[in-house]
């Protein structure tokens, strides 16, 4: 399928009673954060099917279409195929592979042009950890270390809640790899942001954090950060604790 194909089957799918669901869920009201956003009431099983029906044989060049699309599911679309694509060069056995190299840069270069496009928080989730935070991690030809640094702070420091947000999540994958230091990075960045989203979100990472590579480093950004935490950062980052050790941490924050 081309664009154009999955976009006309995508909309013969729509479903009104599933949209006004997702149109409440997604805060697409006004003075919300997912205003104006527009759904077609597709669950994102179903979005997934037409990723794994035409995703990998999809053309890249025609991957901008779905993403500028005004359809929310339609982005996802894009968003997953540029996931599905980006995996496919990012194995074990390819990592180092030049042609593959190339590939990625490729792939991450448009999801950072297009970045504005994943506007929701989902669409942020499911593709800024498997893209972002896989490549921060691999061999690249677009910089190093220093460059790589430099991309996500230009996201942190962005205007853009969902670019803010891209930043953080995608220490999601870097903290499965074993590597803390994104995390750590972006949530101490982004420790007094005002938006519930982004508390939310460096809760979230700092949970993982802990429990993929370390509960101790949890412990001691807990002991240095704990008392200036947003309350809602902070319940989501010691989760995974005992109910004591949890009240304990509440109790610094009071």
């Amino acid at each position: 399928m081309n664009a154009k194909e999955i976009i006309a089957y995508m909309e013969s799918l729509r479903n009104e009673k599933q949209r006004q669901v997702l149109m409440g869920f997604f805060k697409t009201a006004p003075g919300e954060y997912g205003y104006g956003d527009e759904f077609l009431g597709l669950k994102v099983p179903q979005t997934r099917e037409v990723v794994k029906a035409g995703g990998l044989d999809f053309p890249l060049n025609e991957v901008p279409i779905l993403l500028k699309n005004h359809w929310h599911e339609v982005r996802l679309c894009g968003f997953l195929i540029l996931v599905w694509k980006f995996e496919k060069f990012a194995t074990k056995k390819l990592e180092n592979d030049a042609e593959a190299i190339k590939k990625r840069d490729e792939i991450v270069t448009m999801y950072l042009q297009y970045a504005e496009q994943a506007n929701n928080w989902d669409l942020v989730d499911l593709s800024a950890p498997k893209i972002l935070g896989h490549w921060l991690l691999l061999p690249s030809n677009l910089g190093d270390s220093d460059y790589k640094i430099k991309v996500l702070d230009g996201l942190a420091g962005s205007s853009c809640l969902w670019k803010q947000r891209m930043s953080m999540v995608c220490s999601w994958k870097t903290s499965q790899m074993g590597d803390p230091s994104w995390c750590l990075r972006y949530a101490e960045i982004h420790l007094h942001h005002l938006h519930d989203l982004m508390h939310k979100a460096v809760g979230w990472m700092l949970r993982e954090m802990g429990k993929r590579v370390s509960m101790d480093l949890l412990r001691e950004f807990l002991r240095q950060h704990a008392w200036e935490m947003p309350r809602t950062m902070l319940r989501y980052a010691i989760e995974k604790m005992d109910d004591e050790e949890r009240k304990e941490w509440m109790n610094v924050n009071k």
